[in-house]
């Protein structure tokens, strides 16, 4: 590892091969995606992602590089500084996931019934990272399926969380997060409204992702094939979400009071990290009852809807990026809306 985050942009070139046309069109585009590159001196396949340079992209890259210790987290090499097209940007080097998405392992899974047991599986990987990430007083503000990958195809796979394009570090209870941030299937109560909120929105994505490994559908979801509607809002304002039969008629009441717990609707009484960790039901996972769920069948037979879904919330999530560290609010003295010019007239009048 460098002894610094940041290190030339011209060492790259020494470091790995990829293509200089796709590096720059990745450069400037606007949807930032990560290219596929292999280390020259010993081969080794990495993922580079390329980032306008900024003070949200530091934030991200320094947070991300802070995780890297985990190892369900995945995992920063290096980082280079370069400009291309006359415009910074941050080169980051990441260990490359070939193992695709969660959902999509799922999925493609071949060798029977999805299982409780697998799932519960799955969510101790996942709380690992979110332990790691609490313990080090970083809130990932984005936890969903996409952003959990398989290191490989293998069997042994390890699952990892990535894109901290929205963490933010958490000092003190003082030092709340107010930044409207989230993906609206897996956003917490608080998030939607003005209050503050913490750590504890990581809790409540979490509920959603174990609800949804368990049966193969969101707890909420909206009746008019948005994104995120006034009712959905509503009823995940409310906690409003049950276990319908047939899904849930063989799943344990251990993992329904988890959710119970992580869906709590006040943060006040929301699991923390420590506590999800310590339910037999994920510290134990291996002796999680290997009840066969619909879930499987469920995410292929509703393969097209899933990809509608993820497109919906990331034109939806494009609508709420707003980070209030940035945002430049004008003085009064400055502003030269309509309305109050009008009344400003009339004033003088």
């Amino acid at each position: 590892m460098p002894t610094t985050l940041f290190s030339s942009g011209l060492d790259v070139k020494d470091r790995l091969r990829v293509s200089r046309c796709a590096m720059a069109l990745q450069a400037l585009s606007i949807h930032i995606r990560v290219l596929e590159c292999k280390e020259k001196k010993t081969g080794a396949k990495r993922a580079l992602k390329v980032l306008h340079d900024n003070t949200k992209a530091r934030r991200e890259v320094e947070l991300h590089w802070r995780a890297r210790g985990c190892i369900h987290i995945v995992q920063v090499i290096d980082v280079y500084e370069n400009t291309y097209g006359g415009r910074g940007c941050l080169l980051v080097v990441m260990e490359c996931m070939d193992g695709g998405e969660l959902f999509q392992r799922i999925q493609d899974n071949r060798e029977g019934a999805f299982t409780e047991r697998q799932a519960a599986e799955i969510m101790h990987s996942i709380c690992v990272a979110v332990r790691h990430l609490h313990d080090s007083n970083i809130a990932h503000r984005d936890i969903k399926p996409e952003n959990l990958l398989y290191t490989s195809q293998e069997p042994n796979a390890i699952l990892k969380l990535t894109d901290f394009g929205f963490a933010k570090e958490t000092l003190s209870p003082a030092d709340t997060l107010q930044t409207p941030c989230y993906t609206p299937y897996y956003v917490a109560p608080e998030v939607l409204g003005p209050q503050k909120y913490d750590k504890s929105c990581d809790i409540w994505s979490l509920g959603v992702v174990m609800y949804i490994l368990l049966c193969g559908f969101p707890p909420f979801y909206s009746n008019h094939g948005l994104a995120i509607s006034p009712g959905m809002k509503k009823r995940i304002r409310l906690g409003q979400y049950d276990f319908p039969e047939p899904e849930w008629s063989n799943v344990s009441s251990e993992a329904k009071n988890l959710i119970r717990g992580m869906l709590s609707v006040d943060p006040a009484n929301r699991l923390t990290i420590q506590q999800v960790m310590s339910s037999p039901w994920v510290r134990q996972y291996t002796q999680v009852p290997q009840t066969p769920l619909y879930t499987h069948t469920l995410l292929r037979e509703g393969g097209e809807v899933w990809a509608d879904v993820q497109d919906e919330m990331t034109r939806s999530l494009a609508t709420m990026r707003v980070d209030y560290d940035q945002v430049q609010i004008k003085t009064l003295e400055q502003s030269n809306n309509s309305l109050l010019n009008k009344r400003r007239n009339k004033v003088g009048a």
